[in-house]
Parts: C-alpha cells; structure tokens; sequence
C-alpha cells in the first residue's frame, strides 16, 4: 500500500531534476503516474449506501414495525399488517434525504480548484487532466492560474502568487527562480514562470489538509448527545419491561403471538425514537428559515450548535475584512501633489494587472480623476520586474522632454537610491507610523532623464521620493455591529489569523473588538496546553497562526468547557471547521474545502449573518425544549396504559395501529406548534447556555410526567367503567381514547410556556397553533365517527353525552397546573413564555 509521502520527489531527486532540467516524456510519466498514483487531493469515502441502509433497519422504530407485521401475518390480520409495513416507506424516506445530505459534505473537496494543467512533455507543451500530473513533470504556469501540485520554481519570472487560501497569509509573496516553492490550491497574481512538480495529491500540504479532513470524525452536538442518550437509556428499561409484558401475557393464557403485540404495543408507546425526528425537523425549518438569509446549512445540527455557542473564532482576512488590498491614504512629499504621486504610481503599473496592489492603485486613481488610460494608449519604453533584491519595480517612458522613470517599491528599498535626506526622514517616520496602523505601505519616486537609452543602474540613480501610499484591507461595514451584538449576547469573538500582529491589532482596534494581549504563533508554539487554556483567558487576538495552531486553539477552548464556532474561507481554516462545534465558511471567498468542512456556508459572506444564525439557534433550542415537554407528557400515558391494562386483564386499549397513527399523525403534527412559536425578547440578551446545559432541567421533567399520570389515570378509569358498564371493547376504547387524544392536545397548549397560564398565552402570534388544533378534533371526530375509519381504529362511537364527558375529564386532567402558574407568575413576575 503506497504511503502518503510516496507521492513526492526527496530533496536528492529535486536537486537532480533541477540540475538536468530534462521534461519527463509521455512513458516516463506514465510510469510515474503508476508508481505515485493519481493527483487526487482528498481520498473519497466510500461505503455510503450500506452504512445507512444498515442503520436504518437497525433502527427501534423500524425494528418494532417488522416485528408487529410479522406478528399480524402470523395471526392471519392482513389489514393490521399492512398499517404496520406502510409505516416503513415515509421513515425510509426522510432517513434517506437526512444521511445523504449529511454524508455528502466532503463533496466539494474531489474537486480541485483547476481541472487542467500546461505541462512539458518532452518536446511539446500539453494541456492535461491536473489529476494527471506527477513529480518531476514540468508545469507552465502564468498569471490567474491556481498551482495544481507542490513544486519548485525553475524558469521563467519572478512569481507574486497568492497563498492566503492555504496560510492565511494576506500579503501576496515573491517566490524567485531557483528558490521559490509554490503549493497546490493557491494562485499565481504576477509573472510566468515552470515550476517542478514535488508533490502530488495527499503528499501536497492541501492534500494533507484533505487527508486529515477525510478521517476526522464528525462529533456529535451536546444536545445530539443527550437526545440520544435519553433514547438508548429509556430503550433498555423498555426492553425490560417488553419481556415482562409478555411473560405476563403467556401467564395469563395468551397465545404467544397476542403477547408479542402487547410486547410490541408497550415498546413502540415507550420509545422516544420520535425526539431525533422532532430535533431534525426544527432545524430543516430553521436552516429554510437562513437560507432566505443567504445562509446555506449544510448539517442540519449546526443551526442549533451556533445557538449554543458561547466562542467564535474569526479568520480576519475575508471574514472581518473584504480580504482584498484598498488604497487607504496617499501622501504626497513636498514639492510633489496627490494628483502627481498618484499619476507616477499609476505609470509604474502593469496595463491589466493581476498583483492586487497595481489593481487597487488603478482603482483609487481612477476614482480620483487620474488618467489610467494612459497604460493602454501608450507603451513603456523600458521595464524592470519587481524581485526580491531590488525590492522595487520600474519603468521609463518616453515624453516631449526627454525619459520620465518612474519607480515603486518598499520605502526603504527607494529611499536608498535618492540623495536628498529630508524626505527619506520623513519616508521612514510615516513608514513606521503607517504600518503601526497596520497598512502596507510602498513609496514612489521618479526623475527625468535627457538621455533616451539606460539601463537599470542608470535609470534607477538619483530618484526623488514623490511619496507613499498606504494600502489596507478593509473591514466589512456591517462587522463591527455583528461584534458588538455578539457581546451583548455573552458570546466571545477570537480574532486568529495568519496576518502580522500590528496588522491584527489596527483591524481589532476599527472593530471595537477589545484584547488584553496578542498571542502569536511563536508564542502559542511555546506554550503547553495547559498555558494556552489559561491565556484564553486575556487574549482575543491570535497572530501569524499556522492551520496546525487553529486546530490546537479549538481544542484548547474545548478543554475549557466552551462550545465553539469557528468562521473562515481558506483551505487552512478546513481542520479548525471541521474540529469545531460549528464551521461557518464564506460562501463567495471560501475554498471548497473550506465550505465542504463547514455545516453553515455564509453565501454573501456577511458575518452579520452569523448573529441571526445564533438567534435562531437559541429560538430553536427554547422551542425544543418546549416540544420535549410535551413529549414527556405525550409519551407518560402511552407507557402506563401498556403496561397497566395487560397487568389488569383486561382488553388491550392501545394496539399498534394507534401506536402507528399517534406517532406518524397526531404527534408531529402537534409538535409542528412549537417550532412557529416565538423565541421571545430576551432570546438575545442572555447568557449562552453552552454544552454543559441539558435539554431538559428537573422542571421540565416533572409537570409533564405529573400531567400525564392525571391524564393516563383518569383515562385508564373511564376505560374500566365503560367495560363495567358492559358498553363492548370497542365503545369503551372510543371513549377512552377521545379522553386520551383530547388531553393530549390540551398538553399542546400547556406546555407553551412553563410560566405563563393558558388563559395569558396569545393564540395568535403562532399561525399555526389554531389550524393544527382544528385539524386535531377534526381527526378525532373522524376516527370516532366516521364508520371506515372507526373500523381501522376499533372503535365505537360515543354518543354526545359521553364525549362531553370524556372532553371534561381531559380539561381536569391536564390543565390542572394551570393555577399554579398564574400563582408562580404574579409572585416572581416571569414574562418569558419559554
């Protein structure tokens, strides 16, 4: 098995190649191509389809229908086992939309960014599929192209190439023949130039990243965890219990396949397998909700996830920032004037520019009346490249009076060629003062020349220093609200970032985000864990980090307790995205393995985005509590009843057919309620609840449970005395059960809020609420009344009396509480209907 550093040349087979120089021919490189394999970048997953078939017939609910049907084919009741076969296809369905959108979210990473490649073949230039490629092929690069392997620089120019996507870092670098490497998935600005190809597909630093992302196991959310904890820990007990139903039934004279259904009947009452039903349907509604905001929810868990989130982590370049270089102040010299320095700056420039620093400085001369036509009108006479020694790239053009030379360059780097002291003081001070402030800064300087021939020596002497201008990256508008709401909310923001620290300061200073110290790479290097989780304490920016740091700085704030978020666009945020609590990647700059990582892509890169995502996190976690309530209350009656009236010998009231109804019909119905329900004010204006919160506090679990041991009582007697009465199986189940379908719809309304009383409870801010409770009695007059339907059910209809009756023992059995919490309210003032 070929490892994953196979797929590179060693620093002795580099030195060679470069000494030679010699282009592999076609066999060669399909030798290559054998012996290395494919430049893939990320390893595909495979074995999608059966995992999820396995755990979907692994699943209760489906297990308990085959058996119920099994059981009804035994017995010869086609008609029962059909209900309970049926029920299969919708659950096989939603499970499959669900596990297939989940499982796609490495989708994007098989695709690299540039689908084809120029490389030398022996003695022709080809174009070829990059997954073609292998090391020690020859690419030819030029500008606008994004790298499609690892290598090294051999021929051609000076290359400014773009590694923000990979590193973070903003400022695009010099890479110089001989010496430059360039790494796959960034993007070539400037120059043309071979480059040696290394490194193929894992053996790359973006196939690395890809690599690492493929293994990392996805974890589960605090609130997945306890969901599916309840489940399995109320799943044992009812196993328990199952066994004893039916040994009791056996006991009792029953043959074994009616004490399979009373088994059966008890199991699918008793399992909450509903509650990740429920849980997965508030976030679709919530992700369609973000999704009218541009947000794109690509795991269904991150809605809620962000809600809990008390950290973010932001990448600063694209997220805080545009990411894109903007002139931010010119500063003419004496003698010298805006028009004039920008005018020089602009004859320094290339006509269509790829360098995002040619660019902006075409754009703000533009804007400010500056002829930047002139670079296509005419042509320069002479032209000398930016590179690493001179630090500087020039240009002489020939006018009415004579050569006008014109330079731009690092300060420093002009400021040595001219003879006057004054203004390289004054270069230096504004230098230093600038960039303190966190800009880029370069000078420019020109001079004329009589003589209309020269070289570089000659053309660069005695230039007079025009000025500087300051080049920054600007913060979003919208950004330093979004910070500020966060802190509001209790959440934490963590500026890390791969830029310089002054730069990451000067950004966090306009953003009015506040820090005691700065951490660097270097620094955070030199901590252990321990030091790094007490640091978190003080420090909000995080400078010049590499990918490896990001992940480490997640964990370390999950060693704290925290629930993190973390946003970014590059490639070398993926690791961090993937390892967080929630990834948010930017949807216009983000790389696909940035947003294949992440479970929220923000598709206009607006971070204001993410505050209302965290609103809508936090709504859907109170209203699942408020729906989980309910489910407790739901669940209580169902469970009693299965296990009491086997215990009592009398006939079942709960066959599976009903079970099948409540579950696929009444309950997620019911539970519809709650998701339209307000989050309300204060939604926003309290603290995050974190990972450590459960669903449900004790609360939460007991006036449920205590309304459902009224209701599951009171139901449960009515049912005996219809049978004392010798009103038939069949009538007192009609009765029974509208007693039963009743109050639970009542628990509907009570669960609402847990301090608020019924009669205080608007019915009209949720659209929903009064459609769903309508078409609730509509169904349960239908199942009583309408003779087709009673016949499923196996019921008798109740006269008028008798449903008025078991309607008035559904309101005392359920909304009994309802007093104390008007008592509650008045004596302690809670507003909240959460």
């Amino acid at each position: 098995m070929m490892r994953y550093d196979d797929a590179m040349l060693s620093a002795d087979e580099v030195r060679a190649a470069v000494r030679e120089a010699r282009p592999l021919d076609d066999d060669e490189a399909a030798r290559r191509l054998e012996r290395y394999g494919r430049n893939v970048l990320v390893p595909e997953r495979r074995g999608f389809a059966w995992t999820w078939v396995l755990r979907f017939f692994l699943d209760p609910m489906v297990v308990l229908l085959l058996v119920a049907g099994a059981t009804y084919v035994a017995l010869g009741d086609r008609f029962d086992a059909i209900v309970a076969f049926g029920a299969l296809p919708p659950i096989f369905l939603v499970t499959f939309v669900l596990e297939h959108r989940s499982e796609r979210a490495l989708e994007a990473l098989k695709q690299i960014a540039l689908p084809t490649a120029r490389v030398r073949r022996g003695a022709r230039d080809l174009v070829v599929d990059a997954r073609e490629l292998v090391p020690g092929d020859v690419m030819l690069v030029h500008e606008g192209d994004v790298f499609a392997a690892d290598g090294v620089l051999v021929g051609g120019d000076p290359l400014i190439v773009d590694e923000s996507a990979l590193t973070g870092e903003s400022q695009p670098l010099v890479k110089e023949p001989g010496l430059g490497s360039v790494f796959a998935g960034t993007a070539l600005r400037s120059g043309r130039g071979e480059v040696l190809v290394t490194a193929t597909g894992a053996a790359t630093r973006y196939g690395r990243i890809g690599r690492l992302m493929s293994e990392m196991h996805v974890a589960a959310t605090p609130i997945e965890r306890a969901i599916h904890r309840v489940v399995y820990q109320i799943g044992a007990g009812v196993l328990v219990l199952c066994v004893g139903v039916v040994v009791l039934e056996r006991a009792r004279g029953e043959l074994l396949a009616a004490a399979l259904i009373a088994g059966v009947s008890l199991a699918m009452a008793a399992l909450p397998e509903e509650l990740p039903a429920v849980y997965t349907l508030y976030l679709a509604l919530g992700a369609w909700r973000l999704a009218k905001q541009r947000a794109l929810v690509r795991r269904l868990a991150s809605v809620e996830a962000l809600g809990a989130a008390n950290v973010i982590c932001v990448d600063k370049t694209g997220t805080l920032t545009y990411g894109r270089l903007e002139v931010a102040e010119p500063l003419a010299f004496e003698g010298s004037s805006d028009e004039e320095l920008l005018a020089a700056a602009v004859r320094a420039c290339e006509p269509r520019p790829f360098d995002p620093l040619d660019q902006a400085i075409l754009r703000y001369a533009s804007a400010h009346g500056v002829d930047v036509a002139v670079l296509e009108r005419e042509r320069a006479q002479r032209s000398y490249a930016f590179d690493a020694m001179h630090r500087r790239a020039t240009k002489a053009w020939r006018d009415g009076s004579g050569v006008l030379i014109v330079s731009k360059g690092a300060p420093e780097a002009l400021a040595m060629l001219g003879g006057d002291e004054a203004p390289r003081a004054v270069a230096a001070r504004e230098t230093e003062r600038l960039a303190a402030e966190g800009m880029r800064v370069i000078a420019v300087a020109r001079a004329r020349r009589a003589e209309p021939d020269g070289d570089r020596t000659s053309d660069e002497h005695d230039l007079a220093l025009c000025g500087l201008i300051a080049f920054h990256d600007p913060i979003r508008e919208d950004v330093p609200a979004a910070i500020a709401a966060c802190d509001r909310a209790g959440i934490t923001v963590l500026m890390v970032t791969g830029d310089h620290p002054a730069t990451a300061e000067a950004t966090a200073r306009r953003l009015g985000l506040r820090s005691e110290m700065t951490i660097t790479g270097e620094a955070l290097e030199a901590m252990n864990d321990a030091a790094l989780v007490r640091a978190l304490e003080r420090a909000r920016i995080f400078a010049r980090i590499a990918p490896e740091q990001k992940l480490r700085i997640v964990r370390a704030l999950h060693a704290r307790g925290d629930v993190v978020a973390m946003t970014g666009d590059g490639t070398n945020d993926a690791l961090a995205l993937r390892e967080a609590d929630i990834g948010v990647a930017m949807g216009e700059r983000g790389t696909d393995v940035a947003r294949a990582a992440a479970g929220l892509v923000l598709l206009d890169d607006d971070f204001a985005t993410i505050v209302s995502a965290v609103e809508g996190g936090r709504r859907i976690f109170r209203n699942l509590r408020r729906a989980f309530r309910y489910l407790n209350a739901f669940h209580l009656p169902l469970i009693i009843a299965a296990i009491v009236i086997p215990a009592l010998g009398i006939p079942l009231l709960l066959l599976p057919v009903h079970m099948v109804c409540l579950e696929l019909i009444v309950h997620p119905t019911s539970a519809l309620v709650y998701e339209n329900d307000p989050g309300g004010e204060d939604v926003m204006t309290q603290a995050p609840r974190g990972g450590a919160t459960g669903l449900l506090r004790r609360g939460d679990w007991l006036r449920p449970m205590s309304l459902g041991v009224t209701l599951v009582l009171a139901t449960i007697g009515l049912y005996i005395y219809a049978l004392d009465a010798q009103l038939g199986e069949e009538h007192a189940r009609g009765i029974a059960l509208a007693t039963l379908l009743l109050g639970e719809m009542l628990i509907v309304l009570a669960e609402r809020s847990a301090t608020q009383p019924l009669w205080r409870q608007s019915l009209t801010e949720n659209p929903r609420l009064l459609p769903i409770l309508g078409a609730t009695v509509a169904f349960i007059l239908a199942m009583l009344y309408v003779p087709a339907l009673a016949a499923v059910f196996r019921v008798a209809p109740p006269t008028a009396a008798q449903f008025s009756i078991a309607a008035g023992i559904a309101v005392l059995a359920t909304l009994w509480h309802e007093p104390f919490k008007a008592l509650v309210a008045a004596r302690f003032g809670r507003r909240s209907i959460g």
